[in-house]
């Protein structure tokens, strides 16, 4: 099926995409982001060594040439902080793409959306491709996207909560107004999850305590990958509707 994922021209293969943290080493990362099928990577410039190749590095697992390297803005709690590492990884040419979070309580890990729309709007205007993880607000997904956001990240549900899609009906929302792609980011706690999202029509999913905190992350890596090219295809196969009654599945016209 011709149904590819371009966010500012740049195509992506899979709708799948993965984090990096939590595994319990770089072998076990490199696995599983091989099963899940995915091709774009999210790394945490904050918290992992990326740039420093006289010692092991991430990189040397997860091959550049062959996966999109997506650096994101973990662990950042205030705007400079956020710039800082945003511009920083791509001074060292990691990518223009940036996963920009600035967060707002460390509880919950949401984000601090006052913080993240001044962020997002000052990015854009130095030319990068700005992907804000925020939360289920249509209001604020909007506005996001008039900041200069080329695709909009709503959480599922809190970051490592594994709780699903707790308000589908906000996605929903946010997919109806959207003029840019939608990514389910953080909630999913397993394969079912990011179906859901797929159905609803979001453009992709991406998640990682789902995979690197399963029993097995690389079984969790290939279900992930089943769901979403599942919930993709039935969304663009279009469901039937739901009724209170039954219906014969059968017709009974000719019966006797």
């Amino acid at each position: 099926m011709d149904d590819k994922l371009v966010i500012r021209g740049i195509e992506f293969k899979s709708r799948l995409w993965v984090g990096t943290g939590k595994y319990r080493d770089f072998e076990e990362t490199a696995r599983a982001v091989e099963a899940s099928g995915a091709d774009v990577v999210t790394v945490a410039v904050r918290r992992t060594n990326i740039f420093n190749r006289d010692s092991e590095n991430l990189l040397d697992y997860i091959d550049p040439k062959k996966y999109k390297i997506l650096p994101n803005t973990a662990g950042c709690y205030t705007v400079e902080d956020a710039l800082r590492y945003s511009r920083l990884a791509r001074e060292a040419g990691v990518s223009d793409l940036i996963k920009l979070e600035v967060i707002g309580d460390e509880k919950t890990l949401f984000p601090d959306t006052p913080g993240l729309l001044k962020a997002t709007e000052i990015l854009a205007k130095e030319g990068f491709i700005v992907l804000p993880y925020t939360n289920d607000d249509p209001v604020m997904a909007q506005r996001l996207v008039d900041a200069g956001a080329a695709a909009v990240m709503p959480l599922a549900a809190p970051i490592g909560s594994g709780l699903g899609i707790r308000n589908p009906y906000n996605i929903k929302i946010i997919l109806e107004q959207a003029r840019t792609p939608v990514i389910v980011d953080a909630g999913v706690g397993t394969a079912s999850d990011a179906a859901v999202a797929m159905e609803l029509g979001c453009d992709a999913v991406l998640l990682n305590t789902a995979i690197a905190g399963a029993a097995d992350p690389v079984a969790m890596a290939m279900a992930m990958k089943h769901a979403v090219t599942a919930g993709r295809l039935a969304y663009r196969a279009g469901r039937i509707p739901k009724k209170l009654y039954a219906t014969a599945s059968s017709p009974i016209e000719g019966m006797l």
